[in-house]
């Protein structure tokens, strides 16, 4: 159980790192950022993510560690997910290189606020409502199926939101952080349920939420090339939304006391299995990506 102080502490240290980024956003507004850069930093903030799984342990438990390692593994994949459509957006809007890295932040922010309102909501949701998992696990598999069918070559397409602030002669950086406000919003209401098939932990789910995102910016830089490349990420993503929801409607049914139906027992999937079935999907994901594209290319 986590304490009041340790939530203030993670939360005060957390605040501050995000103030740091946005200081570095503002400061380099107006200058590009090399692959180089991208990677240092990404390698940062993944690192950071990691010694504070590692060391979570000082202050959780080994179980909250498990689980922490797969909702940010599970979220931080999401997210590169939300990065194809991030490029589209800001590239249909012509948003200069230069004024990218403050629109991304400024958009990051903005779906962390978002969760931070939908977490609490959520927790309260499943600690009241058990039958509550069992709708999540359909909209999770509804998601996954969407996902799957989903064309690699579709488009972004500009809501009525976007179309009236153009109408009305607003900045395409202000209506750039609108679209991604909105596009994160959407994207929001699978990730939640997502971390939440994995953990009923509301420190675990708001700690991998924020470590997923904080480095999306970086990312955003070193991927913007390579994802074209990643040929099969909606339908990997696809593959563990589904998965995901299964299990949360299999803990639905377990919560009611019912363990088998029609003769067939209904598995408890423990957090380990959850673990290395999501990393042995990303995997198969990416190798199969890049196999394709090389084949692709050589043909």
């Amino acid at each position: 159980m986590i304490s009041t102080t340790e939530w203030i502490v993670t939360i005060v240290g957390l605040t501050l790192f995000i103030g740091l980024d946005l200081v570095a956003a503002i400061l380099r507004r107006n200058k590009k950022t090399s692959i180089g850069e991208a990677a240092f930093w990404t390698v940062v903030y993944v690192g950071t993510a990691i010694a504070f799984g590692a060391l979570l342990p000082q202050w959780g438990d080994k179980v909250m560690q498990k689980e922490y390692f797969a909702g940010w593994l599970t979220e931080y994949a999401l997210s590169v997910d939300n990065i194809f459509v991030f490029i589209i957006i800001l590239g249909t809007l012509k948003i200069q290189k230069e004024k990218q890295h403050l629109v991304l932040l400024l958009g990051i922010l903005l779906t962390i606020g978002i969760r931070g309102l939908m977490i609490p909501a959520g927790a309260t949701l499943i600690a009241k409502f058990g039958w509550i998992f069992f709708l999540f696990g359909a909209f999770l598999i509804y998601t996954a199926w969407s996902l799957a069918k989903e064309s690699e070559d579709e488009e972004w397409e500009e809501g009525r939101m976007v179309r009236f602030l153009e109408s009305k002669g607003v900045s395409a950086f202000t209506i750039a952080l609108v679209a991604l406000g909105l596009t994160n919003l959407v994207f929001s209401l699978d990730s939640i349920p997502a971390i939440f098939g994995l953990t009923k932990n509301a420190y675990v789910v708001t700690t991998a939420n924020i470590f997923a995102l904080m480095g999306l910016r970086q990312l955003y830089f070193l991927l913007e090339e390579l994802l074209e490349r990643l040929v099969y990420l909606s339908k990997g993503l696809s593959v563990i939304l589904g998965f995901i929801g299964i299990k949360m409607i299999f803990e639905a049914f377990h919560e009611i006391d019912i363990h088998e139906i029609a003769g067939v027992h209904l598995p408890t999937v423990s957090i380990e299995a959850s673990l290395l079935t999501i990393i042995g999907i990303l995997v198969v994901t990416a190798v199969t990506s890049l196999a394709a594209t090389r084949n692709k290319e050589a043909a």
